[in-house]
């Protein structure tokens, strides 16, 4: 089964034109070696930066007359990185996958009312092994200030980020015990199966060797009865009794003369 996957990052000012420029592609060299430069050209923006990360968050922030003390230290930019695995792109195809990171920036978008006009981009990577979606985005706070008046705050949501952090460490912790209560299942069933197995396979040991000695013994008593009543012929004393008593020696041949019997009636 796939799972929709999204993993947050905090970035300070100093960060964003690294990360800028691993986004839009601008270095001619990368560490990483899944990057295949020849698909490069593949990627697009759902939302394309006008500047780098820095001018975009400078820009907004007086565009918008967002508030609250920025300092050297303050995480003022957050990347969500949206993505699947490979298996699930690759079994709904180039269309459904274009929808999906829409749809994932529509939420974004739309999540605590955070908007569009926040987001400094939004690219989705298609020159690796798997596809995924960058959000670049300010993080704000929709409050009021002493007046009452409605402001925006361009700060951490720290509370709201560890809610969610702890929210998945739930779940992961929730998939294990899954997990292991179905490996647990899955072997009680097949520990029960090979013991059943076992205990029918020697029934049917037992069931052929008390064939095999009834068979032997009746061989047995046919000439025993040929002897003590000077009875010349086995065959002959064997056809008699199958005649007289529609009863076959064979058991296969009786088994399958019941059957035609039974269709007979029918």
């Amino acid at each position: 089964m796939s799972y929709a996957i999204i993993r947050n990052e905090k970035y300070k000012r100093e960060n964003l034109k690294g990360i800028y420029r691993h986004n839009e592609r601008r270095n001619k060299n990368y560490s990483n070696k899944n990057i295949d430069k020849s698909k490069s050209h593949l990627n697009y923006s759902i939302k394309e930066p006008t500047y780098s990360y820095e001018k975009e968050f400078d820009t907004i922030r007086e565009k918008y007359n967002l508030k609250g003390q920025v300092k050297t230290v303050s995480n003022i930019v957050c990347e969500y990185i949206i993505t699947s695995d490979k298996e699930f792109f690759e079994s709904i195809g180039e269309k459904e996958t274009k929808r999906y990171f829409e749809t994932a920036y529509k939420f974004v978008c739309e999540y605590k009312n955070l908007s569009e006009r926040y987001i400094l981009s939004a690219k989705v990577q298609l020159d690796e092994e798997t596809p995924h979606l960058y959000l670049a985005f300010i993080p704000v706070v929709h409050t009021t200030d002493k007046k009452g008046n409605t402001i925006d705050k361009a700060e951490k949501l720290e509370n709201e980020r560890q809610l969610i952090l702890q929210e998945k460490v739930n779940l992961e912790n929730k998939c294990v015990r899954l997990e292991k209560n179905f490996h647990n299942k899955e072997t009680e069933l097949k520990r029960n199966f090979n013991k059943k197995y076992d205990e029918l396979l020697s029934e049917n040991i037992y069931l052929n060797k008390i064939i095999n000695t009834f068979e032997k013994t009746i061989k047995k008593f046919i000439s025993w009865v040929c002897n003590r009543f000077a009875v010349s012929e086995e065959g002959t004393l064997i056809t008699d009794f199958q005649q007289e008593t529609n009863t076959f020696i064979n058991p296969i041949k009786q088994i399958e003369y019941e059957k035609e019997q039974e269709e007979f009636e029918l």
